[in-house]
């Protein structure tokens, strides 16, 4: 017996899906060849100390990002405990001090500490404080034209309403019934509403 309905579909499968295995897997046989040949030209003890160094490394730049990542968080609270403002110079845009630096600084740390010369280069690249400035700005960016582009009821949108509500995080959920019989204002076709102010 037939119906109408046509038979489930099964789900695409996603670019990323399909292609970062393959990239994972052509880095990895890239990755043992530069070592080899490396080896070959500079002998073994060379290459040796080579992912030695770069482990250490890249333990220090992780230490350390992590301290800052702490120190920043640390002042942060202290702020907010006080009622102050922000500080001049902490976690401000472009300086790469504060903590939008401090995740690159720790994933150039964790490129450095896996083995391997072109992951090596790469965590070097990030140590680089104008490299690192340029990713933060390029990365937001991202982020916010995401964010806008959300979907009502998607995770992006979650987040964009986070930042419309009042700075000290409190926000009442709740519902307001009229008590003279008319019908509650619709909000949808107004756009979107402006941030509250305490």
């Amino acid at each position: 017996m037939t119906t109408g309905t046509p038979p489930p579909t099964a789900p695409r499968r996603s670019h990323a899906r399909t292609f970062v295995p393959l990239c994972v897997a052509a880095w990895l046989v890239l990755e043992i060849w530069l070592l080899t040949l490396v080896a070959d030209v500079a002998g073994g003890l060379t290459v040796l100390a080579l992912l030695v160094g770069g482990a250490v490394l890249g333990g220090v730049v992780i230490k350390r990002a992590g301290r800052r990542a702490f120190r920043s968080l640390t002042e942060t609270l202290q702020q907010q405990q006080t009622g102050e403002g922000p500080a001049a110079g902490v976690g401000s845009p472009g300086t790469g001090t504060g903590s939008k630096g401090n995740g690159f600084l720790m994933l150039g740390g964790l490129l450095l500490m896996l083995p391997g010369l072109i992951s090596d280069v790469a965590g070097m690249v990030l140590l680089v404080p104008p490299v690192r400035s340029m990713l933060g700005r390029y990365a937001e960016r991202s982020v916010e034209s995401r964010m806008r582009a959300a979907a009502p009821g998607s995770l992006g949108d979650a987040f964009q309403q986070a930042r419309i509500h009042r700075p000290d995080g409190k926000v009442v959920q709740g519902e307001v019934i009229r008590q003279d019989g008319t019908p509650p204002r619709s909000y949808e076709d107004e756009g979107p509403r402006p941030p509250l102010t305490p």
